[in-house]
């Protein structure tokens, strides 16, 4: 028995219509793809608010931005005068 994948047999062998039929086919196919991407990263961005909500302690959102560039400079008097 031979397995037919040809999803699209069903046009009746007209050209453009077999043409559009698998335009359709690919453009829901990748945007199947840039769903799946997309709920992928928004998940991903989803579990570490909620790592970083319920897992991590609240003095953890206290403490100074690790950053050094975070820091404000302070220019001495003689600048500001």
């Amino acid at each position: 028995m031979k397995e037919n994948h040809d999803y699209l047999s069903s046009s009746g062998g007209s050209n453009i219509a077999r043409l559009r039929e698998e335009g359709l086919m690919l453009h829901m196919k990748g945007a199947g793809y840039g769903f799946i991407f997309c709920f992928a990263v928004l998940t991903a961005i989803l579990i570490l608010m909620w790592i970083g909500n319920n897992l991590l302690p609240a003095e953890s959102r206290d403490t100074e931005d690790p950053t050094p560039f975070s820091y404000v400079i302070e220019t001495p008097e003689v600048l500001n005068a």
